[in-house]
């Protein structure tokens, strides 16, 4: 039984680690640009985004569908960089440990 009261200590050493991981995630930022910089979108870590800056340049109503598609563009880097981030991070975590039928 002293296996598992290890495993136990390990698990919870690591939930806490998890935690306090996820609070830094939630106020780490990364930011992608598109279209030559005419938008800029700023995305937290944890997911969420939190700015989205188009250069006024860039606003020509017959080229709506090329600044949407920026947005998306930028958007979608700088969550790909957010979750990249943040797997990284809660690997470094879960590397140490040995948990049957979870990896």
């Amino acid at each position: 039984m002293s296996s598992l009261g290890k495993l136990m200590k390990q698990a919870a050493r690591a939930q806490q680690q998890m935690e306090q991981i996820q609070t830094q995630l939630a106020t780490r930022t990364v930011e992608a640009t598109s279209g030559g910089g005419a938008v800029k979108v700023v995305v937290k870590c944890d997911g969420t985004i939190t700015s989205v800056k188009i250069d006024p340049q860039a606003l020509n109503p017959s080229d709506a569908q090329l600044l949407e598609d920026m947005i998306l563009t930028a958007a979608n880097q700088a969550l790909g960089q957010a979750k990249d981030i943040s797997n990284s991070e809660m690997g470094k975590v879960t590397a140490g440990l040995n948990l049957p039928g979870m990896m």
